[in-house]
């Protein structure tokens, strides 16, 4: 710091409350929705005793809703995968809560374990499964909120590959 300022900031910034942002109910930016992603998983009691399995098809729950946002909880069986798809205009965030899901994408396949938080901006094409013989439960932030999930061909995804 330059001695010869007059600007000086002594003692804790943080005492000054005129100086702090009033706390956001709601998200609106990348970091608040995975920092609102992170601070649900870490309260199971908002979520697990909602969870349910359904070897027939993946099961999913409306956990919240905002201001142009919403929070999906999903549970993936052994063997259930999303599809290789993309979130029309929505962006996200997908936080794994237990177990362990693969991503795969055009550049690759990736393991997601419980606690991995992947953002995505609108557009992004990804294909999820879970691989293992364990199941496996994520959760969803969505902005805005999901209005479509459109499905890809493989070949669709070898062409995107091809023009990147």
């Amino acid at each position: 710091m330059n001695s010869d300022s007059d600007l000086q900031i002594a003692g804790d910034l943080l005492e000054v409350p005129h100086l702090l942002q009033p706390a956001r109910e709601h998200p609106r930016t990348v970091a608040e929705f995975a920092g609102l992603a992170r601070s649900l998983a870490a309260d199971r009691a908002q979520w697990a005793h909602l969870v349910e399995y359904d070897a027939t098809s993946r099961w999913y729950h409306r956990l919240r809703t905002g201001p142009g946002y919403e929070v999906w909880l999903l549970s993936w069986v052994p063997g259930q995968g999303s599809g290789l798809h993309d979130h029309g205009r929505s962006s996200g965030v997908l936080t794994l809560l237990e177990g362990e899901l693969t991503e795969r994408t055009h550049k690759g396949a990736r393991t997601l374990v419980a606690g991995a938080q992947r953002v995505f901006a609108a557009g992004y094409v990804h294909e999820v499964v879970n691989d293992t013989l364990e199941p496996a439960v994520s959760l969803h932030i969505y902005y805005p909120g999901l209005t479509a999930m459109p499905f890809h061909s493989p070949a669709c995804s070898t062409e995107h590959r091809a023009a990147v």
